[in-house]
């Protein structure tokens, strides 16, 4: 089992463990002996992009360290699949216009995309995340809301809520603009808005918050609850009467113009407005810890208000958690799951291992932002995590990076699967590149890269090997790939110099004597040392790393036809001997 620095050695420098503290002594002080309960909520109205996947991965690594420590606890995973289907996304494969007719549906009442083999629009988006958070180690207990209201599970909170709906309007209030400098009475009032700014907005398309209203507040006054239409399924529905004591509720829906009277004491399709079903669910579960976007730091924000309503209207406490930063990709602005493009997690789990995936996740505060990245920067980011593996082998590493390691590369539960022997990211995607995914040419080279040591399957560089022939294939465009020439490039090797010429000589004198990954890459460091009359060891100097540059860029041309490409020594190894003996015009 993997292990991680104690509460005690690490509580200076990871983050992960200071939160564990405290939960650990909150959830003692509101109510020992049971379970520790945190949670995160996903709303799967489209893609569930990475910056979502913070909601779930800051309480994911807290309740995996409080597992450690022998405690007993729940993950609760908030499936939002009862919130309105608000927008159509952008970049959807299977919908068009059409999908706009559902709008203000159930998200588990809308179609799935075309050629799904989900049922509902819900349980396609949450399918691929689940598979993700399988893969990622998280252990979580779903709750689906849609399941849960249908059910009859929050009668109670539902009838509290409504016969408390003059509390409820009296925190929302303050932080209600009256719009027109006047409000109305308080049976008539005018439309108000809350005070949100576009951050809030863009961030909350991923919680379920966004485009929902406080409540129903017609000529009947406010109400907390919105039912779903009996005839269009569409929550454009006005409240326009209650009775407190049958329950009896009357609505009509301004989108089909239906109207119904029902009992709320054994109805069910609806639900509470976003602002007081979160506060509910809090003191429902008993939740101690959750995190929120950074958005729900602004006044009147879901969390905000939240915290008000939990505790005057639910007599529940307000979970503790951070505020965390947003998440980006490399090249991409801030994420939004209304907007089509965005990446999954899914998607990241086709070009990165697990455990880098996670270690992204654990080594940064939940306030610090930081990017994915899906560009040549992915190859930096691995040289780093090998790095960090090597320090952890070898007992150099700090602690903080220590916790943040073994956070990465197990849970509680167990190690996660790794590559057995993680041979270089960027060699890998190299060979990839090279060798367009050919396995019989892929071993060859892998094999040579050191001859002491043989690779004799590619199973033993699997599964990173998967992802780097992924990256390559997926994420670098066409015009960037490596296509090593046929035939040698004869112009170019007839206008060369004689120190061209030269440089050459040595390259294919010492290929043999050289062929190795490290091999070549002191050969192709030295040949110009060597040219400049000095020994292949000696350190560079300005003026000969810019003779290496101009070494380099002929070797590019005449291999693969421009001035780039792959790492040299490995891009050699990938040509071979005898093609590259040809193509430099031996």
């Amino acid at each position: 089992m993997p292990t991680v620095a104690s509460s005690q050695s690490s509580t200076e420098t990871d983050w992960v463990s200071r939160f564990a503290d405290d939960v650990i002594a909150e959830s003692e002080r509101r109510a020992p002996g049971k379970p520790v309960v945190v949670a995160s909520g996903l709303s799967p109205s489209g893609p569930i992009h990475l910056g979502n996947l913070r909601e779930v991965m800051t309480p994911h690594l807290v309740a995996d360290e409080i597992r450690r420590r022998g405690h007993t606890v729940r993950h609760l995973i908030s499936w939002d699949d009862y919130d309105r289907y608000r927008k159509v996304p952008n970049g959807v494969e299977g919908v068009d216009d059409s999908w706009l007719a559902h709008i203000g549906k159930p998200l588990t009442s809308v179609p799935a995309p075309a050629g799904s083999a989900y049922p509902n629009w819900a349980e396609h988006f949450k399918a691929a995340m689940t598979q993700a958070l399988d893969e990622l180690g998280v252990e979580y207990d779903g709750i689906s809301q849609t399941e849960q209201y249908l059910a009859g599970t929050y009668r109670e909170q539902v009838l509290h809520a409504m016969k408390h709906r003059a509390d409820i309007d009296a925190v929302l209030d303050r932080y209600r603009t009256k719009k027109d400098g006047a409000a109305g009475a308080k049976g008539g009032k005018k439309p108000q808005q809350k005070k949100v700014d576009e951050a809030e907005l863009e961030a909350a398309e991923g919680s379920g918050a966004a485009d929902e209203d406080d409540g129903s507040s017609g000529s009947a006054g406010y109400f907390p609850y919105k039912p779903y239409c009996g005839n269009c399924e569409k929550d454009l529905t006005v409240v326009t009467s209650y009775d407190d004591d049958t329950t009896e509720l009357n609505y009509t829906c301004s989108a089909c113009g239906f109207a119904e009277t029902v009992r709320l004491n054994e109805f069910n399709r609806g639900k509470l407005v976003w602002k007081v079903d979160w506060p509910m669910r809090w003191a429902y579960e008993g939740v101690i810890f959750e995190p929120s976007g950074v958005d729900h730091s602004s006044p009147g924000s879901s969390f905000v208000v939240g915290g008000q309503i939990v505790r005057e209207v639910f007599d529940g406490v307000q979970p503790i958690g951070p505020m965390y930063a947003f998440v980006g990709i490399s090249g991409m602005a801030k994420m939004s799951s209304s907007k089509g493009g965005v990446p999954t997690p899914a998607d990241a789990l086709k070009i990165m291992e697990a455990p880098l995936l996670r270690w992204l996740y654990a080594r940064r505060k939940p306030n610090q932002s930081f990017k994915i990245a899906f560009d040549q920067e992915i190859q930096r980011l691995y040289d780093e995590w090998d790095s960090l593996a090597r320090k952890v082998a070898d007992g150099t590493v700090l602690p903080a990076d220590a916790a943040a390691h073994a956070r990465a590369v197990g849970t509680a539960a167990g190690e996660l699967p790794s590559t057995p022997r993680p041979l270089p990211y960027r060699t890998l995607a190299s060979v990839a590149d090279i060798t367009a995914g050919a396995e019989e040419q892929t071993l060859r080279i892998l094999s040579e890269l050191d001859p002491s040591s043989p690779l004799t399957s590619l199973d033993e560089v699997r599964p990173r090997l998967d992802r780097a022939e992924n990256w390559i294939t997926t994420q670098v465009p066409a015009e960037a790939r490596t296509v090593v020439r046929h035939e040698p490039d004869e112009e170019l090797l007839g206008s060369l110099d004689a120190q061209g010429r030269e440089s050459l000589r040595l390259l294919l004198e010492g290929l043999d004597s050289h062929w190795s990954l490290d091999g070549l890459t002191t050969l192709v460091y030295g040949v110009p040392k060597v040219l400049e009359g000095l020994a292949p060891d000696a350190r560079p100097t300005p003026e000969l790393k810019v003779a290496q540059r101009s070494f380099f860029a002929l070797l590019y041309r005449l291999l693969v036809g421009r001035d780039t490409g792959p790492r040299l020594p490995t891009l050699l190894l990938a040509v071979g001997a005898d093609r590259v003996r040809t193509l430099l015009g031996a």
